[in-house]
């Protein structure tokens, strides 16, 4: 194993190089590739979501290619090397499980490591509870986090009632919104209905994920029923095979 990384590593400094490199990698900066390192890690969860096993191979692959692209950059600037990165994160899991790998006794429970966390955080200098969530997460998933935090500091209803009431007040106020007003009302809406999803216990980003998959396999169907004319159909015909979908899917059940 280690020779195979290892053999990574000399590939990527090989592209790097200035001389005898590949013009387009020694272009590359950390803020050029980024966007490419957060297509790999969705690439690596839909081959998870699809049970794909090779296909997630050769996307973990993908994943560690973009970890070492970033420390080689980091390298050359002088600030660390793909060492240093894997050294961190060691020495991370140690602090955070210190059940499994130091003196402590006992399972570790979900508070824990959220304290443990806290606590890395204020050791690098956090003034806010709200430090530490990255602004680069998709925007579902980075409002949770958000509400997750506050609510650590007691900042949260003890139940489902306030978050279904503010729902219920966000759509009252996106319909009464100006045009000027919509998309500042619609974002409110939505970070409401995250809230309302949290409250009931369930993962806003899976729960859509799931609803998005959902989703389009129904059109596909319904476009396989319709025989190539669905677009020639009104929206009450299509409504008809919509329906007619949910009834297979009963059937199937």
């Amino acid at each position: 194993m280690a020779n195979e990384i290892d053999r990574l590593l000399r590939k990527m400094a090989r592209l790097r190089d200035k001389e005898r490199g590949c013009e387009w990698d020694t272009a590359q900066t950390f803020s050029t590739i980024a966007p490419y390192t957060i297509e790999e890690a969705y690439e690596v969860a839909d081959a998870i979501e699809r049970n794909d096993m090779g296909e997630l191979r050769g996307e973990l692959g993908d994943l560690l290619f973009q970890v070492v692209f970033h420390a080689q950059i980091a390298k050359e600037t002088g600030h660390f090397g793909f060492e240093e990165v894997a050294k961190t994160i060691s020495d991370k899991m140690e602090a955070r499980h210190p059940h499994i790998f130091g003196s402590e006794d006992g399972v570790m429970v979900e508070s824990r490591w959220e304290d443990l966390k806290a606590a890395e955080r204020q050791a690098e200098g956090a003034t806010s509870a709200m430090d530490g969530v990255a602004s680069a997460l998709p925007a579902l998933l980075r409002a949770q986090k958000l509400q997750k935090r506050a609510a650590r500091h007691g900042f949260d209803w003890p139940d489902t009632e306030g978050p279904r009431a503010k729902v219920v007040e966000e759509i009252e106020e996106l319909d009464t919104a100006t045009l000027d007003q919509r998309a500042e009302e619609a974002g409110d809406f939505l970070f409401a209905a995250v809230n309302l999803v949290r409250a009931y216990g369930i993962d806003a980003e899976e729960a859509l994920r799931a609803a998005n998959r959902k989703f389009e396999r129904r059109f596909r169907e319904m476009e396989e029923i319709a025989g190539g004319d669905f677009e020639q159909r009104n929206l009450e015909q299509q409504e008809e095979l919509w329906q007619e979908v949910k009834r297979r899917e009963k059937a199937r059940l």
